[in-house]
């Protein structure tokens, strides 16, 4: 298999930093939640999980440099009051890796702790390798409890060409057990398995069938509703509501058969970051699916740590995509033109 080893590190890297995760979330309190200087929340579970996941490919990768395109750093772990929460997050890193019999003596320092997090400011690009990361994608639904994702890729050239996706709240069609271990290689599918590591070999997904698009079910983020995803939704006859999900869970949703439309429209001007959709994109894509922009092109993960793309991001099934982008379409000059109406008035 192509990339079988980096596979191989990026499902034992994400799997170690998922149970980091899993304890945070069990014991989170609110007062365990900083906000970074953009005040979007970060907990030590964004910290801790960047950190295994940093640790672990470069030392199952070695001698190859690691170049990681991530969302933290650990600029705020170096100002005065951070030193008891750093102490603290590395006691998980150090639970998290010792739970794994190959790294039972790979104790880390703080300072350890912070460097490994450092690894994460690789800026991407077209050349090279870099994996992308999103130690915790969805935080804000994580500190509720809810649905979160632990996402990884590896760009090639400007190419994503594996991806690696827990998603420790999402139940497992399979196993008893909650918790799910999505993977994908270029050309090879998409797979999914117990986040525990039972007995049940991997499964191989594929993206829903249906080819009606008033039986389709969508999804889109938890945040407060978009107008324009409704408008698409009434378009095309689609009569049940939209399960409203946080992360790049929603990909995962598409990727197995859960839902068949995924949309995210956002506010004019907002930049979407490579490490909250790259994982998910190769996933939905190796399981059958189509992921691209409201123009029908696909995702550039090339031009650095933000997507360069015109608008909207749309994912769906090549049954359904060409209906789908039609009705965007239709609601885009609709929007527009009550746009202009507006101004006039």
């Amino acid at each position: 298999m192509p990339y079988g080893k980096e596979l191989a590190a990026a499902k034992k890297a994400v799997s170690l930093a998922a149970r980091l995760s899993q304890e945070v979330q069990k014991s989170l309190l609110q007062s365990d939640v900083r906000s970074k200087s953009d005040k979007s929340p970060v907990t030590a579970a964004d910290y801790g999980s960047q950190a295994v996941i940093s640790h672990v490919l470069e030392r199952e990768l070695h001698p190859e440099p690691l170049y990681l395109v991530a969302e933290e750093n650990a600029e705020d772990l170096h100002k005065n009051g951070a030193e008891e929460f750093l102490e603290s997050t590395t006691k998980l890193v150090n639970n998290a890796l010792a739970s794994d019999d190959s790294y039972a003596n790979s104790s880390l320092s703080m300072e350890d702790v912070r460097k490994a997090i450092d690894h994460g400011r690789s800026q991407g690009g077209s050349s090279g390798r870099h994996w992308i990361l999103d130690p915790v994608d969805g935080t804000r639904g994580f500190v509720k409890g809810e649905e979160y994702a632990v996402a990884l890729a590896l760009l090639v050239e400007g190419k994503v060409v594996l991806g690696v996706m827990a998603c420790p709240k999402l139940e497992n069609h399979k196993s008893s057990s909650s918790g799910c271990l999505f993977f994908a290689t270029v050309g090879e599918g998409a797979y999914v398995q117990s986040l525990e590591g039972d007995s049940h070999p991997p499964q191989k997904v594929q993206v829903s069938n249906i080819e009606n698009p008033e039986e389709a079910t969508f999804v889109e983020s938890s945040h407060k509703p978009i107008p324009i995803h409704s408008s698409i939704a009434n378009k095309l006859g689609i009569k049940a509501p939209p399960l409203r999900i946080h992360s790049q869970v929603k990909y995962a949703a598409l990727a197995r058969g859960d839902a068949e439309i995924y949309l995210r429209f956002t506010l004019k001007g907002y930049r979407e970051f490579i490490w909250n959709h790259a994982a998910g994109a190769i996933i939905t894509t190796e399981a059958g699916g189509v992921v691209c922009d409201a123009d029908g092109n696909p995702l550039d993960f090339s031009r650095g740590n933000h997507l360069e793309h015109k608008t909207g991001i749309v994912v769906s099934t090549k049954n359904l995509m060409p209906r789908l982008l039609k009705a965007i379409r239709e609601s885009i000059e609709e929007e527009m033109l009550l746009s202009e109406t507006q101004l006039k008035l």
